[in-house]
């Protein structure tokens, strides 16, 4: 199984295999800085700061197939209604994960090393 999924990246490409690449290396320039942003703005309880990165990330994680809408959700809603932040280090932690093995098997599947 994939840690992510490129149909949605292939479909807006339409074969076209260079914007593919592109797709992949802004996911890989811009997600894994943004998910280092959110985890320190978590950690210096700075909900408006962690929302604004979580919510940028948002259209990519989806677009790459990696699940992540609820993790995202339980940041959004700390951040906007104060409510469910006992969850968020768990789902700071979720999205960590995915997108460093995700940013892990695109770099090894692009030749991006």
């Amino acid at each position: 199984m994939s840690s992510y999924n490129l149909d949605e990246v292939k479909e807006m490409a339409g074969g076209d295999e260079d914007f593919m690449l592109v797709v992949v290396q802004t996911f890989l320039e811009e997600i894994p800085p943004d998910v280092a942003a959110m985890n320190e703005a978590i950690s210096n309880d700075n909900p408006s700061l962690a929302y604004q990165y979580a919510h940028k990330m948002k259209p990519n994680l989806q677009l790459f197939g990696l699940n992540l809408m609820d993790q995202i959700l339980t940041i959004e809603a700390w951040s906007k209604k104060g409510q469910r932040k006992e969850e968020v280090p768990q789902a700071a932690e979720a999205i960590t994960r995915k997108v460093d093995v995700a940013a892990i098997a695109l770099k090894r599947d692009f030749n991006l090393e």
